[in-house]
C-alpha cells in the first residue's frame, strides 16, 4: 500500500466543488478533444478531406477518457500533448491520422486555457454579485444605525453602520467593473500555428489566405470567442495572465480589508461573524469568540496578493515567440489563485449573511466619544447665544483635556459636557441637545439609499438579464 501524499487545502478545505471541477484534469483534457473536433469539422467545412465517419468517431470518444493509456503514453514520449493525441487516436483509430492536423501544443493548451479562465472569471463574477447582494441587504437594514467612523484608527465623526458597508461594497463593485472588463477582453488564440505564422494551415490550405483566416474565426466562434487574438507567437501573450491576476489580486486586496475590519469591530465588540451555537473559539479559552472567518479570508487572501507577480516575471521573460518555463509556473498559479478567491468569496457570502450587530455596544462607543464630538455644534450654539467665539472654544479646549486626562488615566466616564454644561460660558445654551447622534451623520442614511438603488441595483439587475439564477451553491467549509 502507497504512503498517502499531500493533499491540496485548496481543494479538501476552502474552494467551492464548483471551481474545483473547472481545473480538473479531466475537465481540462475534454476541452482539449473538443478543440481537436472542432478543428476537424471546420477544417473539414473549408475543404479538407476528413469524413464524417471520422468526426464521429472523435465525438463518440469525446468523453470517453483513457487517462491511463495517455499516463503510459506521456511517460515514454515525456510530451503530454502528444500522449493525449496517442491515447485518443488509439480509441479513434479511423481518425487518428487527421487528430491535431495542422496544430501545435498550443492550439489545445492555450485555448483550453482561455476557455477554463473565461469560466472562472464568470463564477468570480457571479459571486460577487452574491455578496454585494447580501451585503446590500444588511446596509438598507442598518442605514440609518448611528456608529462611531474612524480615521487613523481613531474616533471620527459618526457614520452609519450601513453606511460603513457600502464603502467595502463599492470596492465589490469596482472589482466587478474590472472582472466584466476582463471578459469582455478575452480572446481566442484559435489557430495560429506553430510560431504563429499560420504556415502548417496555410500549407494545408494550398496557400489560400482567406480560407486559413477563416478557419481561425470559425474555431474562435465555436468555443464561445467572438474573435482572437491579432497576433501570437507560439503563445496567447502571456500578458493576459498578468492582467487576470491583477483582478483577482484586486479583489483580494478588498476582501482583506474587509474582514480585517470586521476584526477590529469584533474587538470592539459592535459587529461579529456568524457563531454557531456549538462553535469552539479555543482549545483552551472556552470563552473565546474568535473571528475564525474573517481570519481565513485575510490569509486566503494574502496568498492571492502574493501570487500577482509570477505572471508578470513570466511574461516578462518569454523569450522571443515563447519559452517553456511558463508551462510549470502557471499550472500552479493561475488555478491556485482562481481557487484561493472562490474560497474567499464563498466566505465572505456566508460572513455578511449572518453578521450579528450589537446596537447597544455601538451606541455606548458612540457615546464615550460623543462628547468631543459635540463640542463645535456647542461651540456653534454659545456663540449664536451671545458668546465670544475664542473665548468660548479656549473653554472647550480646557475641559476636554481635563475630561481627556480623567477617561485615559483614571479609567472613568467621558464628562466632558457635564463640565460645559456648568460652566459660566455655556449659561445659556442647552447642552443635553447636541447628545443625539443622528445629527452627526450628514447625509449617510441617504447615500446608503441612493448607492444601493443608482449603482448595485442596476448591476445587479443586468446581471440578471438573460440568466434565470445567478446563484452558486457553497458546498465548502466555512
Amino acid at each position: 500500500m502507497s504512503e498517502p501524499v499531500y493533499d491540496n487545502p485548496l481543494i479538501s478545505r476552502y474552494a467551492s466543488r464548483e471551481m474545483a471541477q473547472l481545473f480538473a484534469t479531466e475537465h481540462r483534457i475534454r476541452l482539449w478533444r473538443q478543440l481537436w473536433i472542432v478543428l476537424a469539422e471546420t477544417e473539414q467545412e473549408l475543404g479538407l478531406p476528413i469524413t464524417d465517419s471520422q468526426i464521429d468517431q472523435l465525438k463518440a470518444f469525446r468523453n470517453d477518457l483513457n487517462l491511463d493509456v495517455a499516463n503510459a503514453y506521456e511517460r515514454e514520449l515525456r510530451h503530454d500533448v502528444m500522449a493525449q493525441v496517442h491515447a485518443y487516436g488509439d480509441q479513434c483509430p479511423d481518425a487518428r491520422g487527421i487528430i491535431h492536423l495542422g496544430a501545435t501544443s498550443c492550439y489545445v493548451t492555450d485555448n483550453s486555457d482561455l476557455m477554463v479562465m473565461r469560466d472562472a472569471l464568470r463564477m468570480v463574477h457571479r459571486r460577487l454579485l452574491n455578496c454585494l447582494r447580501t451585503m446590500g441587504e444588511f446596509a438598507r437594514r442598518h442605514a440609518q444605525l448611528p456608529c462611531l467612523a474612524y480615521t487613523h484608527l481613531q474616533p471620527a465623526q459618526p457614520t452609519t453602520v450601513g453606511k460603513r458597508m457600502t464603502l467595502w461594497m463599492y470596492d465589490l463593485v469596482l472589482d466587478a467593473h474590472e472582472v466584466e472588463h476582463r471578459l469582455q477582453s478575452l480572446k481566442a488564440r484559435s489557430a495560429k500555428g506553430t510560431t504563429g505564422t499560420q504556415a502548417s494551415f496555410l500549407q494545408l490550405f494550398n496557400g489560400d489566405h482567406e480560407r486559413v483566416r477563416e478557419l481561425e474565426r470559425r474555431v474562435a466562434r465555436k468555443i464561445g470567442f467572438g474573435e482572437s487574438y491579432a497576433v501570437t507567437g507560439q503563445t496567447y501573450s502571456r500578458k493576459v495572465d498578468a492582467f487576470l491576476l491583477d483582478t483577482l489580486a484586486g479583489i483580494a486586496v478588498t476582501v482583506h480589508k474587509l474582514a480585517t475590519d470586521l476584526r477590529i469591530l469584533a474587538h470592539k465588540k459592535e459587529i461579529e461573524e456568524p457563531f454557531e451555537a456549538q462553535q469552539i473559539g479555543s482549545s483552551a479559552m472556552a470563552y473565546k469568540r474568535n473571528p475564525m472567518r474573517c481570519e481565513r479570508i485575510c490569509s486566503l487572501a494574502r496568498f492571492v496578493m502574493s501570487l500577482q507577480s509570477s505572471p508578470s516575471m513570466t511574461a516578462a521573460t518569454q523569450w522571443m515567440e515563447r519559452t517553456l518555463d511558463d508551462s510549470a509556473n502557471r499550472r500552479l498559479v493561475i488555478p491556485q489563485a482562481f481557487l484561493a478567491i472562490d474560497a474567499c468569496l464563498v466566505l465572505l457570502q456566508n460572513v455578511t449573511q449572518g453578521l450579528v450587530v450589537y446596537p447597544k455596544t455601538i451606541e455606548k462607543n458612540l457615546r464615550e466619544e460623543l462628547p468631543f464630538m459635540a463640542t463645535e455644534s456647542l461651540l456653534m450654539a454659545g456663540v449664536a447665544a451671545g458668546g465670544d467665539r475664542q473665548h468660548l472654544h479656549e473653554v472647550i479646549r480646557v475641559h476636554s483635556q481635563a475630561a481627556a486626562n480623567r477617561v485615559k488615566q483614571e479609567g472613568l466616564p467621558n464628562d466632558l459636557l457635564e463640565r460645559l454644561a456648568d460652566d459660566p460660558a455655556f449659561a445659556n445654551v442647552s447642552v443635553s441637545d447636541v447628545l443625539a447622534p443622528e445629527q452627526y451623520v450628514g447625509r449617510a442614511p441617504e447615500q446608503v439609499r441612493e448607492f444601493l438603488d443608482e449603482v448595485v441595483s442596476p448591476l445587479l439587475l443586468k446581471s440578471m438579464q438573460g440568466q434565470s439564477d445567478t446563484e452558486l451553491s457553497a458546498d465548502v467549509r466555512v
